[in-house]
């Protein structure tokens, strides 16, 4: 295999408390895993969601067009559905409809044996004082950090 390929969801942690972390494997068509291997996916606006049939889809994932690909090719936008046991699924299922979490990809990587996994998390929106107060302490070791550095 190439380089490792590990593309983050930078926001995630920042716009929600998250509560559970899942790592589940995606259906993907072609060209979608040669783009991916390329490092041509974002997974900024994305999030996932259920269908009537209780499978859970990640949305808003972009994987670009593969660039040597034919009339085969892929859309970039498509809904991709996520592999997981019937029990998580189910667990998740619940908690997204009882309590009104959400279910967001933190990061999209590909393992040892070359296959596309999503880390997923079940999380809870942060209101403004709390990304407020998420500013405020990373500031404040920044500072910490510099001060430390100076003595040292």
């Amino acid at each position: 295999m190439q380089k490792q390929i590990h593309i983050k969801n930078r926001k995630a942690k920042f716009q929600y408390e998250i509560l559970d972390k899942y790592t589940a494997g995606i259906v993907l068509r072609g060209t979608e895993i040669k783009s991916i291997r390329n490092g041509k996916a974002s997974i900024a606006e994305s999030f996932c969601e259920f269908n009537e049939q209780g499978e859970l889809f990640v949305i808003n994932m972009t994987i670009e067009e593969y660039l040597y690909g034919s009339h085969y090719n892929h859309k970039p936008k498509a809904e991709r559905k996520l592999l997981l046991n019937r029990r998580e699924l189910k667990k998740l299922e619940k908690e997204v409809k009882n309590t009104g979490l959400t279910i967001i990809p933190l990061s999209l990587f590909i393992n040892d044996n070359g296959l596309a996994k999503m880390a997923i998390a079940l999380a809870r929106g942060k209101k403004l004082y709390d990304k407020r107060e998420t500013i405020k302490d990373r500031e404040s070791k920044r500072r910490l950090n510099r001060i430390n550095k100076s003595f040292n």
